[in-house]
């Protein structure tokens, strides 16, 4: 298997780089990197290259990818650049798996390029679907294309459903939520949060955008989002429910109330690999789960009056249209803010509600509506500051 790798620096393409190494060692999967793509972090994508040898890298920054060309004189590889150099990646000829890895809506575009090459899309980037759910599962069914989902939630519930008989059996989808850092917080206590204190994840590793999103909960609210457009589940059929072990990474529950859960150490790596080698299984990085030393797991009910912004994207899943796009720009831009201290913590669900409640209503079925859906949003943003 030959794979194009976006996002080939941040915290999942690193791990996925660390996987494919492991294939490699194990020899049972032969795996090898066609193409790498990232956005500005010349110095560790070169070293990427040098390692993997790919036929191409992509740089989305062109001044990036000015050093990068400058770096890699002596390397025989094609260098890409900007969204039309992603793209290009995403769609490259040598490869048969595009992984989507790249952070927020500039993932739209080379998703949809990939599904119109043919190529089997792992997907980690969720705002693709988010923003874009209706076009782009539409392009896949038109392109008879696969999707494999590399959240650790949604390939949760994606092997769970590898023993359902057929889709009528299926009565509910339940994503499991670490809670963040800030669990059991009050609105109060949460009114001068720094950015710092955000970035402090209890059990996973990430990249800083989804850290804050899950600190805020609209992570949750976004893969509530992205598993209605995966399974083909409404709103009313997808519950969210505080696991703060970060153990059991989700579970779907049948017509006869036989409850069926995925649970694994909170690793990437678990969800990378079964992307990569489905429907076969092979040993992975990943230690054994030891439920004994675990000891307890617990659940809880989420706050959706501390915590808005979840309550805020499963209303714009029921809204439907572009109401999920102008969710999600608002979002990445107060974010952006929050992290630069222009806004406070709880600045972002307030943005985000209000730049949902001011966006027509809108079919959402042009890659056009959707990009303006998304960049209006964020001038409102910017706009209300």
């Amino acid at each position: 298997m030959k794979l194009a790798l976006l996002g080939s620096t941040g915290s999942i393409g690193i791990q996925t780089l660390h996987v494919v190494r492991e294939l490699a060692r194990g020899g049972d999967f032969p795996v090898s990197v066609a193409v790498l793509a990232a956005r500005s972090s010349v110095k560790l994508l070169e070293e990427q290259a040098r390692e993997f040898r790919p036929q191409a890298v992509a740089v989305f920054d062109p001044a990036a990818a000015k050093d990068f060309r400058a770096r890699t004189r002596d390397l025989d590889l094609t260098v890409l650049e900007g969204m039309e150099g992603l793209c290009q990646a995403a769609a490259w000829e040598g490869a048969d798996v595009t992984l989507n890895s790249v952070v927020g809506m500039v993932g739209l575009q080379p998703t949809l390029a990939a599904i119109a090459a043919k190529k089997t899309v792992a997907l980690a980037n969720k705002e693709t679907l988010v923003a874009g759910g209706r076009i782009v599962m539409e392009a896949a069914r038109q392109n008879k294309v696969s999707i494999l989902p590399v959240d650790s939630e949604h390939s949760a519930i994606f092997q769970c459903l590898q023993g359902c008989p057929e889709k009528g059996a299926l009565k509910k989808l339940i994503l499991t939520a670490s809670g963040g850092p800030f669990f059991g917080k009050t609105k109060e206590e949460l009114r001068h949060i720094t950015p710092a204190q955000a970035l402090r994840h209890p059990n996973w590793d990430m990249g800083a955008k989804i850290t804050i999103d899950s600190a805020t909960l609209m992570n949750k609210g976004l893969e509530v989002i992205e598993a209605s457009w995966l399974f083909g589940m409404g709103p009313q059929d997808i519950d969210v429910v505080v696991h703060r072990e970060s153990i059991v990474h989700s579970l779907i529950q049948y017509q006869d109330n036989s409850v069926i859960a995925q649970l694994g150490l909170p690793d990437m790596c678990i969800p990378i690999q079964y992307a990569l080698t489905y429907p076969a299984r092979y040993p992975s990085p990943v230690g054994e789960l030891d439920l004994a030393a675990v000891g307890n797991l617990t659940f809880a009910k989420p706050d959706l009056d501390t915590f808005p912004c979840l309550r805020v994207c499963i209303d714009a899943l029921k809204q439907g249209g572009l109401a999920p796009a102008a969710a999600n720009g608002a979002n990445e831009q107060a974010v952006s803010l929050f992290l630069q201290e222009k806004i406070g913590f709880l600045d972002i669900p307030r943005l985000v509600e209000a730049a949902v409640a001011r966006q027509p209503a809108a079919a959402g079925d042009t890659l056009e509506s959707v990009l303006e859906a998304d960049q209006a949003a964020r001038r409102f943003v910017l706009e209300s500051i």
